[in-house]
């Protein structure tokens, strides 16, 4: 039923784009400007940073989207400068909106605009005005990858992910990409994230779609407990692919919504496992919860753990770390019936049952919590719940990036 496909944010019929440096990175190896079209009007949803410092880029993509009733054509992005805290933080994004218009050909209100980058430092909009024309000329079909380039800031590799799905006997697809390695903490969209499909959806089940799936994916992401100030993930959806129009929750809805989880859960794993300085990717499950909401904070609440993420780094199975970060979870649960194994693609360390610790081999355990890739496996043994939540270890390199980042 889901096919991955290449493509990206380019996979889905009728999107186009491209990106650039423009010189707001001085690496001109680098880009550092992004644009993303659709061919038609795309219903559009977001979800966006629940911090109380937002940067303008936030604020001008909802008032775009509202006074267009939930309608956009393009998406215009940069990286190095997050336009946050700035007194003409409005206008600029605003400007930068009107840039893409003017040369698309169409309404400002229609543009919706995403930074990222150093807070707090005023963005220089000449840059972007010299580079406009030539962004909107370089506009194709395949330049999903400059365009994921485009938002990368210390990312060390871009992040794209596209699948192929039948919805009313039409073939649609729905691709994303997405930003980030630091300041990523569950409270919302996380990082910069762009998601298109061609195929057709209302606005409202677009919208409700997007926000179910945030809860269990993105919202479950943890590298460092920093709440970034511009997260933004958007959705759009242009209908180039010719299914019935989604309207309410049918089996075309549940096909629809199992594929954008696919697409956010893959993308969200990517984030999780490029965090900054990480050398591992940590997901911790929670089963056998009495609901899926105390598996997600308990998920949660062991994956965001410093100290358990520095055992991670150090390959220590200091699975007491683990126990406690899931003993100040705020949920109802018994400490007392909970199992915690380690388990890698070297083979499964039980190291706590029914709330106490039991004899292990250090050995075998350096042999697991070795590899780069760890599942902390959770039983709440109260019910047949569960829930994931992705992060990675906390590393001596994660301090050298974040002690110098303006520079």
């Amino acid at each position: 039923m889901f096919k991955f496909t290449d493509g990206g944010v380019c996979a889905a019929k009728g999107f186009k784009a491209n990106g650039l440096n423009c010189g707001l990175n001085p690496d001109k190896e680098k880009n550092d400007l992004g644009l993303l079209v659709s061919d038609v009007p795309c219903n559009t949803a977001g979800v966006y940073t629940q911090n109380k410092v937002k940067g303008a880029p936030v604020t001008v993509t909802k008032n775009h989207i509202a006074a267009a009733d939930g309608k956009s054509r393009a998406v215009i992005m940069n990286s190095k400068n997050a336009n946050t805290c700035n007194a003409d933080g409005i206008e600029k994004a605003e400007r930068m909106c009107e840039l893409a218009a003017e040369q698309l050909g169409i309404n400002p209100q229609e543009v919706l605009v995403a930074s990222t980058g150093v807070i707090g430092q005023i963005l220089p909009i000449e840059p972007i005005e010299n580079n406009i024309a030539e962004l909107v000329s370089g506009l194709s079909y395949d330049g999903n990858e400059r365009a994921a380039t485009a938002i990368m800031t210390t990312d060390t590799v871009k992040k794209e992910y596209a699948l192929e799905i039948e919805l009313d006997g039409k073939v649609c697809h729905i691709g994303g990409m997405a930003k980030g390695s630091g300041m990523i903490h569950p409270n919302m969209a996380t990082t910069l994230n762009f998601v298109t499909t061609d195929a057709a959806i209302s606005c409202d089940m677009l919208q409700k779609a997007l926000s179910e799936i945030v809860k269990v994916t993105y919202n479950c992401l943890s590298v460092d407990g920093d709440t970034s100030t511009n997260d933004t993930l958007l959705i759009q959806a242009n209908g180039l692919a010719g299914n019935t129009e989604i309207t309410e929750e049918n089996e075309d809805y549940n096909v629809f919504k199992e594929a954008l989880y696919i697409v956010l859960s893959e993308l969200t794993k990517m984030l999780a496992k490029d965090g900054e300085g990480a050398t591992k990717l940590l997901e911790c499950t929670v089963s056998a919860a009495p609901d899926q909401e105390t598996a997600i904070i308990v998920a949660k609440s062991v994956i965001r753990s410093p100290l358990l993420k520095c055992a991670m780094f150090g390959e220590d199975a200091n699975w007491g770390r683990a126990l406690c970060a899931i003993g100040y979870a705020e949920a109802d649960f018994d400490i007392d019936k909970v199992d915690v194994d380690f388990r890698s693609d070297a083979g499964v360390l039980p190291v706590c049952r029914n709330g106490a610790g039991i004899p292990f081999s250090e050995e075998f355990a350096k042999t697991v919590l070795g590899e780069d890739e760890i599942f902390i496996d959770v039983k709440l043994n109260l019910g047949d719940a569960e829930a994931k939540a992705w992060g990675c270890d906390l590393t001596y390199d994660y301090v050298k990036i974040n002690g110098d980042y303006r520079s």
